[in-house]
Formats: C-alpha cells, structure tokens, sequence
C-alpha cells in the first residue's frame, strides 16, 4: 500500500471534506466515524481536527472517546491490573456503547447521545447531559480496538504505529497492554479492513492513504 506524506492540519481537511458527502447505508442520518488506534498513536487528536475542519464547513460533530466508556474497575481489574485477556475482552464498556451511543443514531433514532458515562480516575458514572445532535451531523468515535466489535461505522480510519514505534511511544507502565495490540492486528488487520490508513510513527510527519 502506498502512503503519501501530509501534514496533520491537512489531514483533518481532507477528511472532511471526504465525509461532505458520506450517506450512511442503513438510512440513519448521522454518519458514525471511527478513528481507531492504540492511545500512543493519539486518534483523538485527529477526530478533533476533522471536527473542527468540519464545523468550518458548517457541518456538526460529536468527538467521543470510548475512554468515556470503560467499565468499573472492579469488572475491568477482576483478573489483576495487568491482565491481557481482560484488558482486550472486558475493559470497555461495548453494551453501553450500543445503547448509548449508536442506538440514538440509527435510523428512526432521536440523535440524544451520551457523551460519556463512567469517569476512570474517580470511579463513578459522568452524569454528564445527552448531547443532542442534528441530522446530518457527524458521530467522531475514537479508542483503541475499534474494529473488532462490529458496530455499524459509515467510515473508518485506523492510526498505525509499527511494533517499535508502539513500543517507544507507550508509557513503561502500559507496556503490559502490548500483547493485546498484536492480538488485534492478527485477528482484526485493522490497517488493511479499515477505510482510511493514517501511519504516525513519527508524530511530527504522518502519511496516509485514503
């Protein structure tokens, strides 16, 4: 696959402008876009830009983490705070994430998302207000492992960091989560199925092919 060079800035405009004209095939009104990649490779970043290059074209958005939806630690760390199997099977809170955020956007939905549920520094639930968003308006879904729970995605863009530059970039601390990454490409090759490759192993220069 070739990858062309670009900047960050340029990055956010061009995808945008690629959603303009994004029709969802199951009839929703509200395009559902992942931004799939491991923390170290910063997906939220790049949703943030394309929603702001979004609303410069008078298009709404809503950037969601799915680190707003991880379970309590007392599911999530059942097995230990270093367990692979769990991290990559049970951490987030996927029927949540169903409920609500997808649910409220398909077709015949109201478009009332929550935009977070559970805070994991303090261990209770946000309570944070469901965000209204209007037809047309634009789903910017990012997080790590994405691609693998099958939720209905109109457009899907992955953040690839090789192994080494995954390695560098994850704080010592999180090194344990590595193996479930590898797990991830084998099963799910999320660089070949996903719509949009975006690979930033260097931060400063990524490259792309959409």
């Amino acid at each position: 696959m070739r990858l062309e060079a670009i900047t960050w800035d340029r990055l956010g405009d061009l995808l945008a402008e690629r959603l303009l004209d994004l029709k969802p095939a199951d009839g929703s009104p509200w395009p559902r876009i992942a931004f799939d990649g491991a923390p170290a490779a910063r997906p939220g970043e790049l949703a943030e830009r394309v929603g702001q290059a979004l609303r410069i074209h008078g298009r709404p958005s809503l950037t969601v983490g799915t680190d707003g939806f991880l379970r309590p630690a007392s599911l999530r760390l059942e097995y230990g705070r270093q367990d692979v199997e769990a991290y990559y099977d049970g951490w987030f809170d996927t029927g949540a994430l169903w409920r609500e955020v997808f649910g409220p956007l398909e077709a015949g939905g109201d478009g009332r998302v929550l935009p977070d549920l559970w805070d994991p520094v303090t261990d209770r639930a946000t309570r944070s207000p469901h965000v209204q968003l209007p037809p047309g308006g634009f789903l910017l879904l990012h997080g790590p492992l994405l691609l693998r729970h099958w939720f209905p995605f109109d457009l899907t863009v992955h953040v690839l960091l090789t192994p080494g530059a995954l390695r560098r970039r994850t704080p010592e601390a999180d090194h344990w989560t590595l193996p479930a990454y590898e797990r991830y490409t084998d099963e799910t090759d999320p660089a070949a199925t996903a719509d949009v490759l975006v690979r930033a192993d260097d931060p400063r220069h990524p490259a792309w092919s959409g």
